[in-house]
């Protein structure tokens, strides 16, 4: 026979309706009656039953995660996995279940999350990506929906709580640090100008040019859609061009990973002829050969905190919305070098 919430309240020596609310994490109830009701139900084998106090409660005790484009292409990118990790970390912690999208395209996203809303499935939503122009952020906010976001919001800001890097700095950093090793020439790999975290790079970027009074060339900036369409024999023409950059900035560590393979075929050797530095600073990167230089954004907690502040929302609809920075680092390996006067 299943047990029930009266039998963990008779064995804990409360009553049913506080064994409720130590369930909900109720912030009336002190740290050592929740311990030990949540003893009995360990002891006793009890396991809630979300869905019945959703209904009864409005609430689903669930976090909706919306990804730029389907699970299977996502989770292919390291990024992802580690950020839902910390999100999933976070959710745990206040017994929280995560609940995916899985569309195809933009519009089949779109219609999960209007579905994930108007059928009370999540309790807010956490967006992994910030657009110029997101139709999902806009519904959101139309919808009065908790919902926090992984990058800068491109428009209304001041309304949409938001964890993040500082890309701008953090690029500019990156920038001069090529220009310390001497170099001039340097382009900027996969921008992708619908993602407001590649417009900020590539303005810390540009700022970095002009602090250091080199001219910004357009040339050396190659798009992701490029690199997509043009593929290897466009990157391999790009590198053994008449003037070809003496140093890269790269969107992400495997983009930089792709390039140095390209670089190898071409014998041009990483970091003597080319030095490259990427973002995310996954953990091949330092298994590579040579071992590449890439910026630790520090993935894990940009989730955990977006799912921090997304359960605070929840639980608290009038607070404020906020904008939490995490710090980024560049992590010096062996990719890059001083340039070859």
């Amino acid at each position: 026979m299943a047990v029930t919430i009266k039998d963990v309240a008779r064995a804990a020596g409360v009553s049913p309706s506080t064994v409720s609310r130590v369930i909900g994490d109720h912030p009336h109830i002190n740290d050592e009656t929740k311990k030990r009701v949540r003893k009995v139900m360990d002891e006793l084998g009890y396991h809630p039953n979300y869905q019945a106090r959703s209904l009864v409660g409005k609430s689903t005790e669930t976090i909706g995660i919306v990804m730029p484009n389907s699970a299977t292409q996502a989770l292919q990118n390291p990024f992802f996995p580690e950020v839902i990790r910390g999100i999933s970390m976070k959710a745990h912690e206040h017994q929280f279940g995560v609940y995916l999208t899985t569309g195809i395209t933009d519009e089949e996203i779109y219609e999960q999350v209007v579905s994930m809303v108007q059928g009370r499935r999540v309790d807010g939503i956490i967006l992994l990506y910030s657009k110029t122009d997101d139709k999902i952020m806009n519904y959101l906010l139309k919808q009065k929906f908790p919902f926090t976001v992984i990058g800068r919001p491109s428009k209304n800001a001041e309304r949409i709580t938001y964890v993040d890097n500082d890309n701008i700095y953090i690029t500019r950093q990156v920038t001069d640090y090529l220009i310390s090793l001497g170099h001039k020439r340097i382009a900027f790999i996969g921008v992708n100008t619908e993602y407001v975290f590649t417009i900020d790079r590539l303005e810390g970027f540009k700022q970095a040019h002009e602090e250091a009074g080199i001219p910004f060339d357009q040339e050396y900036i190659i798009h992701e859609q490029c690199l997509k369409s043009g593929g290897k024999e466009g990157i391999q023409s790009f590198l053994s061009s008449h003037e070809p950059p003496t140093a890269l900035v790269v969107a992400d560590d495997f983009t930089a990973i792709e390039l140095m393979s390209y670089s190898e075929e071409l014998n041009i050797t990483v970091p003597d002829d080319i030095s490259i530095v990427s973002f995310n600073d996954v953990p091949l990167a330092e298994h590579m050969k040579p071992q590449l230089t890439s910026v630790n954004i520090d993935i894990f907690q940009l989730g955990f905190e977006a799912a921090n502040c997304l359960i605070d929302l929840i639980k608290n609809p009038d607070s404020l919305p906020k904008r939490i920075t995490i710090p980024a680092k560049i992590i010096e390996r062996k990719s890059c070098s001083a340039i070859n006067k």
